[in-house]
């Protein structure tokens, strides 16, 4: 399985966090852990909402999708 989570900024509700993972619960202790660059600046985290996918080419169109123009505004209008 393959999981398009997003998550948002505990210290500033302005940012949020988009990925890919099959094991959310380590991949969301990384970004608390400030393992990662662009999340340790707005870290802790939680989770907003998740998608779990079969098959990894649609999660990572998904994922692709959502970080495009018109999939930020379908983020922002129905997601968070």
């Amino acid at each position: 399985m393959y999981i398009i989570y997003i998550l948002l900024s505990k210290i500033d509700t302005r940012r949020y966090y988009i990925g890919i993972t099959q094991n959310l619960r380590k991949r969301l202790k990384e970004h608390n852990a400030s393992q990662s660059g662009y999340s340790k600046r707005y870290a802790p985290w939680e989770v907003e909402t998740y998608t779990v996918f079969r098959n990894k080419a649609l999660a990572e169109a998904f994922e692709d999708y959502l970080k495009s123009g018109s999939g930020n505004a379908f983020l922002k209008k129905r997601l968070i």
